[in-house]
């Protein structure tokens, strides 16, 4: 794996940790997701694990559903990187 594609995963998996947060916040479930983004409930887990990134469609389209703007999701996942940062 190359280290762009490292850092890609990295950030796949920070923002489906923040979607799964923000999910077990508001009591939903996976099997609700996959319906909102009409997929089977085996690529929404591998969404939420990070496994497979959200593409921008998805993630606008999971921001809505949970009452968030997809740019708040995107900065709580960031967090973590600029804390280990500094």
């Amino acid at each position: 794996m190359t280290n762009h594609a490292a850092v890609g995963t990295a950030a796949a998996q920070r923002l489906a940790g923040e979607v799964r947060g923000e999910m077990a916040r508001q009591k939903r479930t996976a099997g609700e997701m996959a319906r909102v983004l009409d997929i089977t409930a085996h690529t929404a887990g591998r969404r939420l694990s990070g496994a497979v990134a959200f593409s921008i469609s998805d993630l606008m389209s999971v921001a809505m559903w949970l009452g968030m703007d997809p740019k708040e999701l995107l900065r709580r996942a960031e967090e973590p990187a600029h804390a280990a940062a500094s």
